[in-house]
């Protein structure tokens, strides 16, 4: 049986990965790719914001592929291939759309033939695929870099960089929001910085001529070896992480493990959600105060909102870190769930006065607007001393 490509779409929060992946996925020739969304939240959302078609599409549990315990991305690998078949489904590739915190070397371990070892009967059976009887294959990893954030993502996140690191391919989005030459040319300066990172992949431009982004997830090998000694050495790493921090010795997860406890205690995710339709304005005021005072801490916000004067055409939210982006409509609601509903990842930020700031900016009470802002601002200096305390120590160490 010929092997089935599992190509990994990552990048950061905010980087286009559900904007790229709803332009590949128009095009007939991917109507047969079975799409597996990761999220990371209280609220399953992506799966709405991509229009699939007839595309086969299965949304894991939420939280982060790299760093469930277990291996989620296994056990929905099975699930597909259980399906297959039965003749239920139909797919010749398979595109894995993770989180944008996710760290890419743990997620490639489990899927390289040799890799995590297998816990569990559905695990050790897609295990099994993969390392005897081959019906997948790691084929690449497609990283996108936002232009606009994505350089401060890297500057304050471990994850943006390995990202960039493990691809084989590499993609610039926004680039369109760029058009003086200054902006130009620190493109041309920010393609030499990839490269710093990542000699091996190629790097393409979205916005430019000629770009397809069908070419990203044509067959081909994924070697990890041509990526160099940096990832290799944070693939041995994982292994040894896995052999001894997520699970006891029988492969059971240890007890009271949080499945974010490797990225530490300051990344929160939280949902809002709100039955009644929304005004835009009072919507608007309340993102832009908490863009104001998060800015960097707020890494990540992405919804749909119900706006009460364009009730039947739901828009599409988008704010990553101090950038909020003009809201795209969409012509009608992609499922029967016509609530607002948004998405918060921050960094230290906890969501009592985030729920509270949109509270009160919605039903108009400045004094309580206030108070939450005063708490956010609270929260956001304590993780600048804190995390000023954390490289002192380690200097001088």
């Amino acid at each position: 049986m010929d092997k089935i490509p599992v190509f990994v779409l990552t990048g950061f929060l905010g980087a286009g990965k559900s904007t790229l992946l709803d332009r590949l996925l128009a095009d007939p020739a991917f109507c047969d790719t079975a799409v597996i969304i990761n999220e990371f939240g209280d609220v399953a959302l992506d799966h709405d914001l991509v229009r699939v078609g007839e595309t086969q599409v299965a949304r894991t549990t939420t939280g982060c592929l790299c760093c469930t315990i277990g291996s989620d991305i296994r056990s929905t690998l099975h699930e597909l291939h259980v399906l297959a078949g039965a003749g239920e489904i139909s797919f010749d590739r398979v595109i894995v759309e993770t989180t944008g915190l996710a760290d890419p070397a743990p997620l490639v371990n489990q899927l390289m033939p040799g890799g995590s070892p297998a816990f569990g009967l559905r695990d050790h059976l897609v295990a099994r695929n993969f390392v005897v009887e081959r019906n997948f294959e790691l084929a690449g990893v497609v990283t996108l870099f936002d232009i606009v954030t994505g350089e401060l993502s890297i500057e304050n996140h471990f994850e943006a960089a390995k990202q960039i690191a493990f691809a084989d391919r590499i993609v610039l989005t926004k680039s369109d929001l760029a058009s003086d030459p200054a902006s130009l040319r620190d493109i041309e300066s920010l393609r030499a910085r990839l490269a710093a990172l990542n000699p091996a992949a190629p790097i393409d431009n979205s916005h430019q001529s000629g770009f397809d982004p069908a070419e990203l997830f044509q067959r081909r090998v994924y070697a990890p070896a041509s990526l160099g000694d940096d990832v290799i050495g944070w693939l041995a790493l994982e292994e040894a992480i896995r052999g001894d921090g997520g699970h006891g010795s029988n492969g059971t997860a240890k007890p009271g493990a949080s499945p974010f406890a490797r990225r530490g205690g300051r990344i929160r995710t939280f949902a809002i959600t709100r039955e009644s339709p929304i005004g835009r304005d009072a919507f608007q005021t309340f993102l832009g105060l908490l863009s104001m005072s998060a800015r960097p801490r707020l890494l990540r916000v992405k919804g749909l909102l119900h706006d009460r004067d364009e009730p039947q055409r739901p828009r599409v939210i988008h704010a990553v870190q101090h950038v909020v982006y003009p809201p795209a409509i969409l012509d009608g609601w992609p499922s029967a769930d016509r609530h607002t509903r948004l998405v918060f990842i921050t960094d230290g930020i906890d969501p009592e006065p985030v729920r509270q700031l949109f509270e009160a900016a919605l039903d108009g009470k400045p004094i309580k607007a206030g108070r939450a802002l005063r708490q956010l601002a609270s929260a956001v200096a304590e993780t600048f001393r804190s995390g000023a305390t954390q490289l002192a120590r380690a200097l001088t160490g």
